[in-house]
């Protein structure tokens, strides 16, 4: 019977089941994420070589004309390692790790979860699935308001393959897409893209593609060939915070 239940475990059958419960589900970047992994043995003495928590999201990647939804993970935590749970026993591993600095916004089509995983041996690891929410950074929401304020609105929010030249650990960047529907860049300007780059918990650069409204002949020709967009590249801290709305509009008007 033993044998035949340690058959049945490494088909996932009878073994040993995870369930990660959070303190909380909303966070800002840099945050501290803090848990505990609840532990259920199955019907056989099961050694477990690592348990691990990752941080992952999806984006959308684009070939041959056609988009794909990729999975990523945007950092990997290491929470014990050797361990083993009896038949039947219950255990309880508390974690604590920071949110990375590079983790998307829960906004739009955008969605982060919590990966729980056990590696166990010559067995199906079982896995546990926490989705969170992640918050604006006050850094990053004053350039929200700035954007409203200027007259813009969100449009759309979404995690896209990063261009070679923005290539970094993660395979992508999350885009926020504004369109001006009130105050001076209504009728201007076509739609503004933003993305965030962070550095530090105080620190990011924003790049922003400005894209201008087509006007005449000459304006057409160049929209045709996309050369009626500016990349802007703009440094940021929380000490500009105050005299953030000033700060966007500086930009925005110089290029458009």
């Amino acid at each position: 019977m033993s044998f035949f239940n340690k058959a049945l475990a490494s088909l996932g059958l009878g073994a040993a089941k995870v369930d990660t419960k959070l303190h909380n589900d909303k966070f800002m970047i840099g945050e501290e994420v803090k848990g505990v992994i609840e532990i259920s043995g199955g019907n056989v003495e099961q050694p477990i070589d690592e348990i691990y928590l990752s941080v992952v999201t999806t984006y959308i990647k684009e070939a041959d004309d056609k988009k794909y939804t990729q999975t990523s993970v945007i950092g990997k935590f290491r929470v014990l390692e050797k361990l083993t749970i009896a038949p039947n026993e219950k255990r309880e591993v508390p974690f604590s790790f920071s949110l990375p600095f590079d983790t998307p916004i829960t906004i739009g089509k955008t969605r982060v979860w919590i990966h729980t995983g056990l590696d166990i041996k010559n067995a199906i690891d079982p896995t546990d699935k926490d989705f969170i929410t992640v918050e604006p950074s006050p850094l990053v929401q004053s350039v929200f308001q700035a954007a409203q304020d200027l007259g813009f609105k969100l449009r759309e929010a979404e995690c896209i393959e990063a261009p070679r030249y923005l290539r970094g650990k993660l395979p992508f960047v999350q885009e926020f897409e504004f369109i001006p529907t009130s105050g001076e860049f209504r009728g201007k300007l076509d739609e503004l893209e933003i993305v965030f780059l962070p550095k530090t918990e105080s620190a990011l650069d924003v790049l922003m593609q400005i894209d201008r409204k087509a006007k005449g002949l000459s304006s057409l020709f160049a929209e045709a060939l996309e050369m009626d967009e500016s990349n802007v590249r703009l440094s940021i801290t929380t000490q500009d915070i105050p005299s953030m709305k000033a700060k966007l509009f500086d930009v925005i008007k110089r290029y458009s």
